[in-house]
């Protein structure tokens, strides 16, 4: 609280100045703790004071505000200044725990619990007060959390992003890790089969169970106590089976715990495809394969698909890990809706990127001209599509191919800088584009006739992205249903 508008007296009692609030709370507690410092009994104080007991009750616990006599007449009393009884500073840790507890009780929150209050007196202990207090706290901070998941969501995508750049997105403790456990199977070469994988899984101590009923907000499910995997035996997962059981073993190889936060949460998702990546394409055997492309100068994103039985995407994000550290090559990845929305972007080769307030990539539009949005329009979705873009920033070639999922089409591409493009498969290509981006008059202005036609004459309701908007589900796992996962684990231990 401010101290402007009180005035120490220059003589006699000390006064307080009209129009200035008091914290009730705070005050009721002081004058508790110098009554009761003082030896006083709420007689002897309304005797001094000449003031009913029952009304300095109520200003102790908070609940009636002193007139401005009975607060100088409380201060003579006392034996303090107006400014002591009114410090901001408890006078004790119990007095500030009730303080806190009190003014809980009586915020908005709580409120919106229908719990009963608990009455703040001398008899409730002090562990009551901590346990109280602490819970209070940690249910402020996991709402307040919730609150701002999509900010802080972008925040931790930027932060994350900016790793990956700074280190050519090439991360060697996920690459060792992952060389050890193919030392450990005795992995030679060629695409890794499930065979291999169910190898893999029985050398680091997991039994795997495929199960029909697996928590329908899980991929997996590790049960740590015996070590075993839950996968689902369904076929109709939009997800590589292999790759959704390596990533459940990368938890457990590169020691991660519950993660305490969005941030940590999402650090050990990349970590885990990273992890899963390397197995699927091995360092060694993807760098030479990719070598000898660049040799030959045909690099080509569903060649590296094709030769270690992946899906394009993994591939195109796998050439993102070792085109820069191996190759020497500058690169760029996208993965956008076909409403033009990017899901998923990376790049260190110099590309503008639309970006928000927090600097986050995630859920911006990207440019119409860009190779990412042209390519919904081609009528060949069996071939990749190639295409240069002028940008602000230089020319980019640009690989991209289309792919459906529930969530719709998304196209996948893969680019780098027009100094770069003579390695690559498809560079001979005429298509060609100009992008303005971010100069609205590129493509996110309309056009001068449509505006002037239909400007102040339509009212369009746009479909939301929830995966952008909504509130991080509460929980260890963003995302997951932990009870429904407690209970589909005790049901399954017995088996």
């Amino acid at each position: 609280m401010t101290t402007q508008g009180w005035q120490r007296p220059v003589s006699g009692d000390p006064v307080v100045a009209q129009g200035s609030e008091i914290d009730v709370i705070s005050l009721g507690r002081r004058v508790r703790h110098l009554r009761k410092s003082a030896g006083l009994t709420l007689d002897d104080l309304s005797a001094r004071v000449d003031a009913a007991p029952s009304q300095l009750s109520l200003i102790e616990n908070g609940k009636r505000e002193p007139k401005l006599s009975l607060l100088n007449a409380l201060a003579r009393v006392l034996g303090v200044s107006i400014d002591q009884l009114l410090g901001a500073e408890p006078p004790s840790r119990r007095a500030a725990l009730e303080i806190e507890l009190e003014r809980a009780q009586r915020g908005a929150l709580y409120e919106s619990l229908g719990l009963p209050k608990v009455r703040v007196s001398s008899r409730l202990s002090m562990d009551a007060l901590e346990a109280l207090v602490g819970l209070q706290a940690e249910l402020e901070r996991r709402l307040n959390e919730q609150v701002a998941t999509p900010e802080e969501a972008r925040r931790a995508n930027t932060a994350l992003r900016l790793q990956m750049r700074e280190r050519n997105n090439y991360f060697g403790e996920y690459e060792s890790e992952a060389a050890k456990v193919l030392t450990g199977v005795g992995y030679s070469g060629g695409p890794l089969s499930q065979h291999v994988i169910a190898d893999i899984a029985d050398h680091l101590g997991f039994t795997l169970h495929h199960v029909s009923d697996l928590p329908h907000s899980t991929r997996s499910v590790t049960d740590l106590k015996n070590r075993r995997i839950y996968l689902t035996q369904s076929g109709r997962s939009e997800h590589d089976p292999r790759s959704v059981l390596l990533q459940a073993l990368g938890h457990y190889v590169l020691g991660h715990q519950p993660p305490t936060n969005y941030g940590d949460f999402l650090s050990q998702r990349v970590a885990t495809n990273y992890f899963a990546a390397a197995l699927l394409l091995p360092e060694k055997q993807t760098v030479d394969f990719l070598q000898q492309a660049k040799a030959e100068k045909r690099i080509a994103v569903e060649d590296i698909r094709d030769a270690f039985a992946v899906s394009y995407e993994t591939a195109a994000h796998r050439f993102t890990n070792l085109a820069t550290e191996h190759l020497g090559i500058l690169t760029h990845f996208q993965k956008v809706h076909e409403s033009g929305i990017v899901y998923k972007a990376y790049e260190n080769d110099g590309v503008t990127f639309p970006t928000d307030h927090t600097g986050a990539i995630e859920g911006q539009p990207i440019c119409k001209y860009w190779t990412s949005r042209e390519v919904f329009e081609v009528s060949d979705r069996f071939s990749a599509y190639n295409q240069y873009t002028d940008t602000p920033a230089g020319t980019y070639w640009c690989t991209a191919r289309t792919e459906r999922s529930s969530g719709g089409e998304f196209s996948l591409s893969i680019g780098v800088p027009y100094a770069h493009v003579k390695w690559f498969r498809g560079r001979d290509t005429t298509a060609r584009s100009r992008s303005r981006c971010p100069d609205e008059s590129c493509c996110k202005r309309p056009p001068a006739e449509l505006a002037t036609a239909w400007s102040g004459n339509a009212w369009p309701s746009a479909r939301a992205h929830s995966h952008l908007l909504a509130a991080m589900p509460p929980g260890v796992f963003p995302g997951v249903d932990e009870t429904e996962v407690y209970r589909f684990l005790a049901a399954h231990a017995g088996a």
